[in-house]
């Protein structure tokens, strides 16, 4: 009876043994409260960075980027461009010693082998001394009066208009295209060819050479001084003679008065000598002179008219003379 009532109550108590025994595992496996809080504080936190770049998109990131570096060349720009805009620059007066001691000093920029750049506009508002030679690629533009000692043009030069105060000397070959118009005398020390007519009022020329014909459409005109003249002993007492015109050509009147004879009438003074014998041409004028046996004698300085024969007294004539060298 003990044997068998005691084989059921080991099989109890084994059992009872495996509960508890599992019961005791499971109360070792499973967390206890104060171990899972510990462990939830204990997770790995990682850098702010990292979690903002978790949490922002790439492509919203690029373009923040770009719209920073568009904004930073917009600034740029536009500091280089108005940069000195609305800047008040303080000026400061000079003093009249100051003044002095810029105008007795010189103020040397760089060196002789540097090249000075400027970029923008320049203006001087004084006077701009240059001691070596100008070179300008482009147009020269003058607003005043141009005033050098001496132009030198290599090239082809065009001007619109060109006024000479004083003298202008043309070394080379000179074409005039349009009309040329001379208002004072024009002296030419050379020859002059000209392809065409010329006409002027009036042309003096100490020699005048023709190597064709001379074709004159006008009258002839001698002018000059009028030459001396001294009457002679065939005008008999109270007679005259007077003589206008040139050493070219002029008139010659006689009036004889009482007991005139044979002999020169009048003798002739040349205003200016020749350089040989003239040739002296006289004509009588009028019956009266016609009938008057008359001659001539001339030499470089002058010339006389005179009677063959026994003029008429208190008679009145004349001769015209036409001279030539």
């Amino acid at each position: 009876m003990d044997d068998k009532d005691q084989k059921p109550t080991e099989s109890t108590s084994s059992t009872e043994g495996d509960s508890l025994e599992s019961t005791t595992n499971e109360q070792s496996t499973s967390p206890k409260p104060e171990e899972s809080a510990v462990k939830v504080s204990e997770k790995p936190s990682g850098s702010l960075v990292k979690r903002l770049l978790g949490k922002i998109n790439i492509y919203l990131l690029l373009f923040i980027v770009v719209m920073i570096v568009m904004g930073a060349v917009f600034a740029v720009a536009f500091l280089a461009n108005h940069g000195t805009k609305g800047i008040n620059v303080k000026t400061q007066s000079l003093s009249s010693d100051t003044l002095k001691q810029l105008a007795n000093s010189d103020v040397t920029v760089g060196q002789p082998k540097q090249v000075l750049n400027v970029q923008s506009n320049a203006v001087f508002a004084g006077k701009v001394l240059i001691r070596d030679s100008l070179e300008v690629a482009g147009t020269i533009q003058i607003g005043g009066i141009l005033n050098v000692p001496g132009i030198n043009v290599s090239g082809n030069g065009v001007l619109d208009q060109v006024q000479i105060n004083k003298t202008l000397t043309v070394g080379g070959d000179t074409g005039v295209q349009g009309q040329l118009a001379v208002q004072k005398s024009l002296a030419v020390t050379g020859t002059g060819t000209f392809g065409g007519p010329i006409t002027a009022p009036q042309i003096s020329v100490n020699t005048f050479l023709l190597n064709g014909d001379l074709n004159l459409t006008h009258h002839i005109t001698a002018g000059g001084a009028t030459p001396g003249r001294s009457n002679g002993s065939a005008l008999g007492s109270s007679g005259s003679a007077s003589i206008s015109g040139s050493d070219t050509a002029g008139s010659i009147n006689i009036n004889t008065g009482s007991g005139a004879s044979a002999g020169c009438f009048i003798s002739v003074t040349f205003a200016q000598k020749f350089n040989a014998t003239p040739h002296v041409l006289v004509t009588p004028i009028g019956a009266a002179a016609g009938a008057i046996g008359y001659y001539v004698n001339r030499s470089t300085t002058g010339f006389s008219v005179c009677a063959a024969d026994t003029p008429p007294s208190g008679a009145s004539f004349g001769f015209d003379y036409f001279i030539l060298d």
